[in-house]
C-alpha cells in the first residue's frame, strides 16, 4: 500500500520561509510526477508546483520566483521551498503523486493528509 506522508507545515510571518516534504513509502516501482496542490478557504483546489521523474518543474505564476520543488529519489522525498510568503499563500497544501506499482500497471493517484500553511502577523 502506497502511502504519502507530509511535514512541514506551519505558522509563518508575512515574508517568511517554510520548507514542506512529502515521502512516498509501500512497495511501488517508479513516480512518475510529485507535487504540490493547495486550498484555501472557499476556493478550488489549486496547483502549486510537480517535479516529473526526468527533474522538469511546473509552478504556479503565483509562486514562480518564490518556491522551489526538488527530489531525494533515494528517500523517495519531495521538497517545497517556500520563500516569501505572502498571506495568500495560506491554505491547506496537500501533496500528490502519479506513482506506478510495478512497471507495466497503470499510474495511480495518491495523495497526502494535508498540511497547513498559515501565514500571519
Amino acid at each position: 500500500q502506497v502511502q504519502l506522508v507530509e511535514s512541514g507545515g506551519g505558522l509563518v510571518q508575512p515574508g517568511g520561509s517554510l520548507r514542506l516534504s512529502c515521502a512516498a513509502s509501500g512497495l511501488f516501482f517508479s513516480i512518475n510526477v510529485m507535487g504540490w496542490y493547495r486550498q484555501a478557504p472557499g476556493k478550488e483546489r489549486e496547483l502549486v508546483a510537480r517535479i516529473t521523474s526526468d527533474g522538469s518543474t511546473y509552478y504556479a505564476d503565483s509562486v514562480k520566483g518564490r518556491f522551489t520543488i526538488s527530489a531525494d529519489n533515494t528517500k523517495n522525498t519531495r521538497y517545497l521551498q517556500m520563500n516569501n510568503l505572502k498571506l495568500e499563500d495560506m491554505a491547506v497544501y496537500y501533496c500528490h503523486a502519479k506513482i506506478r506499482s510495478r512497471p507495466v500497471s497503470l499510474l495511480s493517484d495518491y495523495w497526502g493528509q494535508g498540511t497547513q500553511v498559515t501565514v500571519s502577523s
